[in-house]
């Protein structure tokens, strides 16, 4: 596969419960995401979708098995080089947007390009060209308590790839919209990835909208299957 971003192999995850038991929530996962991938993962809820996104976001690691991030074993790099790594190279999405009240839209998607060095000039125009994408232009003074639900989401879809990062990681982010405003939502984040080129790994509950991904993986008793 050319252009491969992520590639995660043999990957097994458990955790101890409260009576001592060990729950398996991943089993043995194989999963490999190159540059303008667009893969749906759907799962039933509790099966370790949310553990998956983790692993693959370097937000956790694995007990057992590798993960290579744009070539570099990540079982062996050390905290700081993952944490600049999710920096610049991984945005995240998730249902509930998390945007800063106090900002503005603009302020919202410029303030994550300024952390990562980028001059303010610079980031505003990033801004305002991701915003304008998905048709908030008009909006961009608002604050996030001036904004629909689906206007803050789109909000956030700008600011997850504010900073061009290889690979974006989407954990049901249309779960707390209605089915309309879900679909319009869902179309701007497909215009955001489909423009940027990079690879994205998007759970959701919907399967209509894992239908318009290109490919469709499921997780389901800690294995992965191609739906």
């Amino acid at each position: 596969m050319s252009d491969l971003i992520l590639s995660i192999n043999d990957v097994s995850k458990s955790y101890q419960t409260s009576g001592s038991e060990i729950l398996t929530v991943l089993n043995s996962i194989d999963l490999s995401i190159a540059a303008g991938d667009l893969v749906g993962l759907t799962a039933p809820s509790g099966a370790g979708k949310s553990t998956l996104l983790h692993i693959c976001g370097l937000l956790d690691t694995c007990d057992m098995g590798t993960i290579n991030f744009l070539g570099q074993d990540m079982q062996k790099a050390s905290d700081m080089a993952r944490t600049l790594i999710r920096r610049r190279e991984i945005g995240f999405v998730y249902q509930f947007h998390h945007l800063l009240p106090e900002f503005s839209a603009l302020e919202n998607v410029v303030l994550p390009q300024l952390i990562n060095g980028k001059k303010p000039q610079q980031a505003s125009k990033r801004a305002i060209e991701l915003l304008s994408l998905v048709d908030l232009e008009n909006r961009a003074s608002h604050r996030p308590s001036q904004l629909s639900g689906g206007e803050q989401q789109r909000v956030a879809f700008c600011r997850a790839v504010a900073n061009e990062p290889k690979l974006l990681l989407a954990d049901e982010p249309t779960g707390n919209l209605d089915e309309r405003t879900s679909d319009t939502v869902f179309e701007a984040l497909l215009s955001l990835v489909e423009v940027s080129g990079m690879a994205a790994l998007i759970a959701t509950h919907n399967e209509n909208l894992a239908k318009k991904m290109k490919r469709r993986v499921k997780l389901k008793s800690g294995k992965l299957f191609l739906d």
